[in-house]
């Protein structure tokens, strides 16, 4: 039997989940997937106002990060999964979305309902159909939309 691991299997096991981030991590992983950037105190005004924050680590560099944003209500939304592009494809984003997914059911009180929402960046819908989000628009919902103000 071959004992040899795979460079994706080692991997796999040095992958760490904290449930923090720097701004600087956060901006650099934004930069990896070619998003936006802003400046670092607006960054990390999003970090600190995040209901949950998870960091996927391989040996101490962050390689991921889900941003949860949820007001204790009805609403929730999944907002910056990134997963630097060189440890895509090792369960890195499914773990940080069925993170998420887990926090809110823990935390809703009996009897609630919460709707998770999210913004897919292009091409990614399918990841997230395979969690049960469904494409906009449909026959009976309308398009996502969004504004950014400069």
């Amino acid at each position: 039997m071959n004992q040899e691991k795979t460079s994706s299997e080692r991997n796999k096991l040095l992958i760490e989940y904290t449930d923090h981030i720097t701004s600087e991590e956060y901006m650099e992983l934004r930069r990896r997937v070619v998003w936006c950037e802003f400046p670092l105190e607006e960054a990390q005004a999003g970090i600190d106002n995040s209901y949950m924050i998870l960091c996927a680590r391989d040996e101490g560099k962050a390689i991921g990060v889900m941003r949860l944003l949820w007001d204790g209500g009805y609403i929730a939304f999944l907002s910056d999964v990134i997963v630097d592009p060189d440890y895509q494809g090792q369960g890195i984003g499914r773990t940080l979305v069925e993170s998420a997914m887990q926090r809110i059911k823990n935390d809703m009180k009996p009897g609630y309902k919460v709707k998770l929402c999210l913004m897919s960046a292009q091409g990614k819908e399918p990841f997230y159909e395979k969690f049960g989000f469904v494409e906009r628009p449909n026959e009976r919902l309308g398009a996502g939309m969004d504004q950014w103000f400069t």
